[in-house]
């Protein structure tokens, strides 16, 4: 079974990131941008649009990324979604102290 991250843009300008376990995204997408589930906090910023994804085929390498792109910068996420790679290690270094 596959694991999917994706990223979804909301209608605030914030971003979502989340993972689904499936053969695709379609289904997950449908139950985002219908508030199947009204409490959570893409239901509250409709209307979403699927930025990125990508598909893991293991659990493991696909939540750990997962977590780590929750914990990214709004700037590190946008050169993720562009497909910036080189941007990448510049945007996790820390400024002086």
């Amino acid at each position: 079974m596959n694991i999917w991250v994706y990223i979804l843009k909301c209608s605030d300008g914030s971003y979502y990131t989340g993972s689904h376990r499936g053969d695709d995204m379609r289904g997950r997408l449908w139950e985002h941008k219908n508030a199947v589930y009204p409490k959570s906090y893409t239901a509250k910023r409709l209307p979403v649009e699927l930025v990125w994804t990508e598909c893991f085929e293991e659990a493991e390498p696909a939540i750990s990324f997962e977590q780590q792109i929750k914990g990214w910068s709004r700037k590190k996420k946008e050169a993720l979604i562009r497909g910036d790679w080189e941007a990448l290690p510049k945007l996790s270094k820390r400024g002086p102290a």
